[in-house]
């Protein structure tokens, strides 16, 4: 069980460096700035030219990569790195990435942000095959695509498995020579391509590439496959040209403020969000208070519309992981005072608007708005910076199924009297578009990934299509 449960997990990040003296001390720091991507497990594999090191561990990378020890293990020139929270597969060691495997022509490392779509379908015929499986990831069906490939080269072995798979990705692959960066062909995972000296650098994030020091160059874009050797870069467009759609999610809630995607700053844009949610619902409050952290910037957005004061009413501690499980309801109702803790002076008697980027259960909205009450506030209101989340997510963000989502089962008014404020409202869908800088959305051709909002999905669900939630949980154990 998590503290923050009603959240939206964080996917994966993903690391990769080629042709560098520090390869592996670079990838754990670019692990590190990724950590907010997943929590849950982390691995770095590295490439000395003639053997490969891995290093997997559950937990934070600050708790398993941060000594000289540990890097002194990984040597080598190049590397990958994962940090992760499983929405696909068990929490275990097994499915810590990267993935590792000797295939005819050397050995391949693999690391994966997103999920694939019909890795249950293709799983069970690949075990109807013959193929053994070593994790429950779905990342692996890669693998044994790969392996299966009659193509000569691992590049277009590598595409050749791509062509076979739905959903979203974005991934770094090593082999003995290249290092390569993949994105799935709407663009629905980000991946980055920056350098440092003369060696290159893929990573989920732009924020990753502050850290060590790299220079941005650009993104890879959707479709592309980007091979990086001793002789250079050159990219690969093997799928048909479409419009990309990236995922909004990632403005809301997913990539670090600091980070800048599609060539926005996430930061600005939480900002816009705050505006657009002050311009379509004002109320009359005294102060307005975020959600930390995720809510900062659309509060302060909000402020400055509303011009309202900003403060800070509750305070986070960054110090806490996993909450422990107690037997008494009195002592888990405490377990959210671990994670946040209202700041008396800044609600009391005052009429108080949170502002958090989303709701996904409700329950984290309910014990707040009650100890926003405990602490003495006058009243209690609450503004959501983006739409309500009606559907669930199939593309690397653990969602719950459909009858667990608050805004799928409930009316705003029903929200409102769960939560127990005083008002509830959120972004509007256009109002979201607005933010990003488009004038709307537009309904034949959407400009982003938004199927939480809208249940327009961008990509056959072949899992969903084709087996139930029972019979893909009955796959998963008959072949893991």
């Amino acid at each position: 069980m998590f503290l923050d449960d009603d959240k939206l997990r964080e996917e994966c990040g993903v690391f990769g460096v080629f042709g560098h003296g520090d390869a592996s001390a670079l990838t754990a720091l670019g692990l590190h700035a990724l950590q907010h991507r997943g929590q849950e497990a982390a691995g770095i594999v590295s490439f000395d030219g003639e053997h490969y090191h891995s290093e997997r561990r559950l937990g934070l990378v600050g708790d398993h990569f941060s000594s000289e020890k540990m890097i002194n293990k990984l040597i080598g020139t190049s590397a990958v790195g994962h940090v992760r929270y499983s929405t696909s597969g068990a929490t275990v060691n097994r499915n810590i990435q990267p993935l590792f495997a000797d295939l005819s022509g050397g050995g391949f490392a693999v690391a994966h942000n997103g999920n694939l779509t019909n890795a249950i379908t293709l799983r069970a015929e690949l075990v109807d095959g013959g193929a053994i499986f070593q994790s429950t990831s779905d990342t692996e069906v890669i693998l044994h695509l790969l392996a299966r490939s009659p193509m000569p080269r691992v590049v277009d072995r590598l595409v050749d498995a791509l062509k076979q798979i739905h959903g979203a990705y974005g991934l770094v692959a090593l082999t003995n020579k290249k290092l390569i960066g993949a994105r799935d062909p709407l663009g629905i995972r980000p991946l980055v391509l920056g350098q440092i000296g003369k060696a290159y650098v893929l990573c989920s994030e732009t924020c990753a590439l502050d850290t060590i020091g790299a220079s941005f160059i650009r993104e890879v874009e959707p479709g592309e496959v980007v091979v990086i050797s001793q002789e250079g870069l050159t990219s690969m467009k093997p799928f048909p040209p479409m419009p990309a759609r990236p995922c909004i999610f990632e403005f809301i809630y997913f990539a670090r403020p600091d980070s800048i995607v599609g060539g926005k700053s996430v930061y600005e844009v939480r900002k816009n969000m705050g505006s657009e949610l002050a311009k379509e619902s004002p109320v009359d409050v005294d102060v307005v208070v975020p959600v930390p952290d995720s809510g900062t910037p659309a509060a302060i957005g909000y402020a400055s519309q509303s011009d309202r004061p900003f403060e800070l009413g509750i305070i986070r501690n960054h110090y806490v992981g996993r909450s422990f499980i107690e037997p008494t309801q009195k002592i888990r109702e405490l377990q959210v005072k671990l994670k946040h803790n209202i700041n008396q002076p800044v609600v009391k008697g005052k009429r108080v608007l949170l502002i958090d980027d989303s709701i996904v259960r409700g329950t984290t909205s309910v014990k707040i708005v009650k100890m926003m009450r405990d602490a003495g506030a006058r009243e209690v209101h609450m503004r959501i910076a983006s739409p309500p989340i009606t559907h669930p997510c199939y593309y690397g963000i653990d969602t719950p199924d459909r009858s667990k989502l608050l805004a799928a089962t409930q009316s705003l008014e029903e929200m409102n009297s769960f939560i127990g404020a005083d008002s509830l409202d959120f972004l509007s869908i256009d109002g979201l578009y607005r933010a990003m800088g488009e004038k709307s959305r537009n309904p034949i051709l959407p400009q982003y990934t938004d199927h939480c909002f809208t249940g327009d999905y961008p990509t056959r669900l072949v899992d969903q299509e084709t087996h139930t939630p029972q019979r893909q949980l009955s796959l998963l154990a008959e072949t893991a």
